[in-house]
């Protein structure tokens, strides 16, 4: 099948720029011709909540990619829709997970539909953003969805959303896939010093939170349920990403709950060759998250082998199996949180679910298989 993939890449950083890299990858691998194109320009500098949207890894996601379109430029999207109709494919796979995308998607999705033959199908990383969901991200989230012949998403909540928004839309659901191509695991002699480097004691047992830190991730709730399970273990929070909110919140927070020494925080982009050595020396992935769809961490965490704490939120009680390769809990509730990080320890969970996250990748069940199967079922239409 000849397709056009149109999203994030290299030198972009993020989950999203990671995936549609890695469906290209195996788009190609498993013999399908795809053109992929990206973006000269993602956004204006003001209106990015980082510190940069560059990704500064050494050893990049990277495949063969034009790049064509910025999205504050009218003139590229005609540009990119010209290349798409010489490339005359059977299937244009677009990316859809914030309402700033509505004009320039809009505007592709309407003139494929009136100038080719070609399928458009949108890969719906949200339907709604995280901290939406109100009347004009819902007509803007229709405005672009409607364009499409079939979208596709990673969660049972938001197979429900897009059919509630479009009724008549062909809606597929696909898990999202792993990510462990991104990171590779580090020796012992990296781990403990990473450990040191970090000043986390060596009989401390490690919970990670990893990610931008945003308000809808529910980090607060984690620094609260810390001074209980202090109580009863010895553990050391990490929390490894670019802070998207104000630290000195977070940072006064630990203070007023007594855990100030009972937490690190690294805040900065983690490039992907200091992945490994960051879950390696977890013990648990912990994602209190308020709300979600998916999580590209916890794909992360389980393609590096590590089990998951998280919350009963959007689809991820739908990979992380409670007692199985996880533990699940309610949104918002440090006791309940903190009852599970304990459990977690005494009842020496680590080995029989790091079992399952490994037998879970050798059976394959979040494999890139799943969502390529989706895009040629809709190909085959």
């Amino acid at each position: 099948m000849k397709l056009c993939v149109v999203g994030p890449t290299y030198p972009y950083r993020g989950g999203i720029a990671h995936y549609t890299t890695l469906l290209v990858k195996h788009l190609r691998e498993v013999g399908h011709q795809v053109r992929f194109y990206s973006y000269t320009r993602q956004y204006p500098r003001w209106l990015f909540p980082g510190k940069t949207d560059k990704d500064p890894s050494a050893t990049p996601l990277r495949v063969e990619c034009e790049y064509v379109l910025d999205p504050t430029n009218p003139i590229t999207w005609w540009r990119l829709c010209r290349k798409i109709r010489a490339d005359n494919p059977d299937l244009v796979v677009l990316q859809w997970w914030v309402p700033y995308w509505t004009p320039s998607l809009s505007y592709i999705s309407r003139w494929l539909k009136k100038h080719t033959k070609a399928k458009v199908v949108y890969i719906c990383h949200n339907v709604m953003p995280h901290d939406g969901g109100g009347f004009l991200d819902r007509r803007m989230a229709s405005t672009v969805l409607k364009q499409g012949d079939a979208l596709i998403v990673h969660s049972d909540q938001d197979l429900h959303r897009a059919q509630a928004l479009l009724p008549q839309a062909a809606v597929l659901k696909s898990q999202l896939p792993t990510f462990e191509e991104v990171a590779k695991h580090t020796d012992a002699a990296a781990i403990e010093g990473l450990r040191s480097q970090l000043g986390i004691a060596s009989e401390h047992d490690i919970l990670l939170f990893f990610g931008f830190v945003r308000p809808y991730k529910g980090l607060e709730y984690l620094i609260q349920a810390l001074p209980l399970v202090v109580k009863e273990r010895p553990v050391h929070l990490l929390v490894v990403g670019e802070f998207w909110a104000s630290p000195e919140f977070y940072q006064r927070y630990t203070r007023e709950y007594g855990v100030e020494a009972n937490v690190t925080f690294v805040n900065r982009y983690v490039p992907n060759e200091e992945l490994g050595p960051y879950f390696d020396l977890a013990d648990v992935v912990v994602l209190p998250y308020i709300s979600a769809t998916q999580s590209a961490v916890v794909q992360l965490a389980f393609g590096l082998g590590k089990p998951v704490i998280t919350t009963r939120v959007g689809g991820l009680h739908e990979v992380v199996r409670d007692g199985v390769n996880g533990l699940v809990v309610p949104p918002q509730d440090e006791v309940a949180l903190a009852k599970a990080i304990v459990r977690y320890f005494q009842e020496e969970l680590k080995a029989p679910m790091t079992a399952a996250v490994q037998a879970e990748r050798g059976q394959q069940l979040h494999g890139w298989e799943n969502l390529i199967n989706c895009i040629e079922q809709i190909g085959a239409k």
